[in-house]
């Protein structure tokens, strides 16, 4: 079994607390109390609790990216990973969703890294350093688009499946960005 890592541990505590408490109130202290660990340990991995919270989901996106193009798996199988991993931390995601806000909401930096993931995707194809500002701004439309659809399910909670929100993620994809994540 692998041992969880200090960064890791800090992380798990804080998803704990979010499933009893708004993040907004969540502090630093109770974060490293809650895991017997001290704040500048803390400090030492993350610049604030935004920080870590943006962490932890790129590291579950990350997960999902680097399986695409091993076993068969691609671009689109990370949004049911992705809407699975939602739906099983609903109460996390519903806390970070309600109780952030400005550059540090979670809506933000959720759009931000799946632009990011999704540009690199057309960069990698493409074999460019930029993203053609047309796609990116195609990508941007579809990232805050479905980001806001997830953020209405999430807090909804209506009676759609996350496989059949993933299924529907997938069919929206604009025709222009299919060749990029699609094949």
């Amino acid at each position: 079994m692998k041992k969880k890592t200090t960064k890791e541990l800090l992380a798990d505590s804080f998803l704990e607390l979010a499933e009893k408490i708004p993040i907004n109130k969540i502090t630093i202290a109770n974060i490293v109390d809650n895991c017997d660990v001290t704040q500048p340990t803390f400090y030492r991995y993350f610049k604030d609790k935004y920080d870590m919270i943006a962490w932890i989901y790129a590291q579950e996106t990350g997960k999902n990216i680097s399986k695409v193009g091993r076993n068969g798996y691609v671009f689109k199988d990370t949004f049911l990973d992705g809407m699975r991993f939602y739906d099983e931390n609903r109460k996390f995601m519903v806390n970070a969703l309600k109780h952030t806000s400005g550059r540090d909401s979670f809506l933000f930096q959720m759009s931000d890294m799946n632009i990011r993931f999704i540009e690199n995707e057309i960069k990698k194809k493409l074999n460019v350093s930029e993203c053609p500002q047309d796609l990116a701004a195609v990508v941007k439309m579809f990232c805050y688009g479905t980001n806001q659809f997830l953020y209405d399910w999430l807090i909804e909670k209506n009676d759609l499946t996350y496989e059949q929100v993933a299924k529907l993620m997938e069919e929206s994809i604009p025709e222009v960005l299919r060749p990029y994540i699609c094949e």
